[in-house]
């Protein structure tokens, strides 16, 4: 019951700050282009860096109660799509480097961690609630959206899908 209040209120809190004329995006949209920076420091340029991969965008904060379970559980799956060419892209919503870095440290996520500490990325991707992915193919395109708490076995059915 707590975590649901508590996500309840992290979705209001991020509706209430959020830009009023922030995009609603679908399956059928272009991904919104962004530049940032991994945990590493190194530059993300999207779609430039991943032109002809599918890619999942996903969107999350170390206070996201349903984030961390999640996080791993993409993990686990990870590596076989990864190999097959899937990226993903674990966007941090408007926190420093050190809260992100510490929280994918803690739950030791090997796939690319970045940081949006505006939150630019965020209002471009018009997300008001915490986890929200998107599932990108390689044209670009969005393929499938899911807000909220994906389990692996969700998040294998979409990213596979992207490599098909």
């Amino acid at each position: 019951m707590f975590r649901t209040l508590l996500a309840l209120f992290a979705a209001l809190l991020l509706a209430a700050c959020g830009d009023g004329n922030a995009p609603k995006l679908n399956t059928g949209m272009p991904a919104p282009a962004f530049a940032t920076v991994r945990l590493d420091g190194s530059p993300v340029r999207y779609p430039d860096d991943f032109k002809g991969k599918p890619v999942v965008i996903r969107f999350w904060a170390d206070w996201c109660p349903y984030c961390e379970g999640e996080m791993q559980d993409i993990d686990k799956v990870y590596p076989p799509l990864h190999a097959k060419g899937l990226e993903v892209l674990a966007v941090n919503v408007g926190q420093d480097h050190a809260t992100a870095s510490a929280f994918i440290t803690r739950l030791a996520i090997h796939y690319p961690a970045l940081l949006d500490e505006q939150a630019e990325i965020t209002r471009r991707y018009g997300v008001i609630g915490l986890p929200t992915t998107y599932f990108v193919g390689a044209d670009g395109v969005i393929k499938a959206k899911a807000v909220g708490e994906a389990d692996a076995a969700t998040f294998s059915r979409l990213a596979g899908a992207l490599l098909q």
